[in-house]
C-alpha cells in the first residue's frame, strides 16, 4: 500500500497525537512506568500539537504518513536544541508509527522525507535522541544511516530516569 508523505495541518493534530500515544506505549513498553504510559491523553496531546504547529518555523517541519487517507505516522524536525549546536545542525524531535504499520515502511517514508526536507533547507547534519534500551528504535534508526555520535543523557520521565543516546548522520 502506497504511503503519502505530507506536511502536518491542524486537521491532523487529533490523529497525530494519537499516533503518538499509541507509538509511546508500543515502543517505550518495558522502558518506562507503564503507569506512566497509560496516564498519556491523545486529547492532551492535540492541544500540544497545534502548538508546537504553530511554532514550527521556517527552519522545521511537521509530516505525516498516510495510507488509504489516514495519519499513521509523524516526524518533527527542526534546528538542533543541543548546545553548541550550529546553524547546519538539524535535529528530529520525533518519529512515531502506528503499531498496526512498524515494519511496513511507514517510519522509512518519513525518515526519508525528513532528512530530504532537512538537507533542502540547509542543513548538513541531523541528530536525534533514542532510548538507550529502545532496540528496535536504534536498529531502524542505524538502517536510516544514523550512528551513535557518543552523547548521552539521562532523562526522568515518569518518576523514571533512563538514559537516551545521541544518534547522527550527515545529510
Amino acid at each position: 500500500m502506497t504511503v503519502l508523505v505530507r506536511g502536518m495541518t491542524e486537521a491532523d493534530c487529533a490523529a497525530v497525537a494519537g499516533v503518538r500515544v499509541a507509538g509511546w506505549r508500543f515502543a517505550y513498553r518495558g522502558l518506562l512506568p507503564e503507569a506512566y504510559l497509560a496516564a498519556m491523553s491523545p486529547e492532551e496531546g492535540a492541544s500540544a500539537h497545534r502548538e508546537q504547529l504553530a511554532r514550527a518555523g521556517e527552519r522545521g517541519a511537521h509530516l505525516v504518513a498516510e495510507r488509504a487517507r489516514e495519519v499513521v505516522g509523524w516526524a518533527a524536525f527542526g534546528p538542533d536544541r543541543s548546545p553548541g549546536a550550529g546553524p547546519g545542525d538539524g535535529e528530529l524531535y520525533a518519529l512515531y508509527v502506528r503499531p498496526d504499520v512498524v515494519g511496513t515502511g511507514v517510519g522509512r517514508a518519513l525518515a526519508d522525507e525528513v532528512a530530504a526536507r532537512a538537507a533542502a533547507l540547509g542543513y548538513g547534519r541531523l541528530s536525534l535522541w533514542v532510548l538507550e534500551g529502545n532496540a528496535r528504535g536504534r536498529r531502524f534508526y542505524a538502517k536510516a544511516g544514523f550512528a551513535p555520535d557518543g552523547a548521552s543523557e539521562p532523562w526522568e520521565v515518569g518518576g523514571a530516569t533512563v538514559v537516551e543516546v545521541r544518534y547522527a548522520k550527515g545529510l
